[in-house]
């Protein structure tokens, strides 16, 4: 096997389970922000964030894979820890935009909810006040 191969194999070696560490790790502790974006519901801040979750793995296993070739072969293990450390690198730029992607999207919702809460209807009177009849025309003329 030459170097190229244990290249692309240390790549996916990497990359694939640096993936799915994030994407747990974000589903697990972004549940909570989730919550507070969709203001308290539970079932569907946990669908989305699900949703979420098959979204980024498709994105960034999508862009693993075709970030695999490599333009020149690898010569020896020098160039071996060179392509990776350029190809890993890109790979979480890649995972650390496409999260805060997400979370800028997800604070525009949730700051947009917070700013319709603010908006409150009209406090109701605390006295209701009986309606006054008419006083009798006065005798006097005057």
């Amino acid at each position: 096997m030459n170097m190229t191969v244990t290249t692309y194999l240390t790549y996916l070696a990497i990359a694939v389970p640096l993936t799915i560490w994030v994407a747990r790790t974000l589903s697990r502790n972004g549940r909570i922000f989730l919550i507070d974006v969709f203001d308290g519901n539970d079932a569907f801040a946990d669908a989305v964030n699900r949703l979420l979750v098959v979204g980024f793995y498709l994105l960034n296993l999508g862009f693993v894979t075709l970030f695999l070739s490599l333009k020149d072969p690898v010569p020896d293990a020098s160039g071996l820890f060179e392509a990776l450390s350029v190809k890993l690198g890109v790979v979480m730029l890649v995972l650390g935009g496409v999260h805060l992607g997400n979370v800028w999207v997800f604070n525009r919702i949730r700051r947009r909810s917070q700013a319709d809460r603010m908006i409150t209807p009209p406090v109701p009177p605390n006295v209701v006040l009986a309606p006054q009849q008419p006083e009798p025309p006065s005798t006097y003329g005057y």
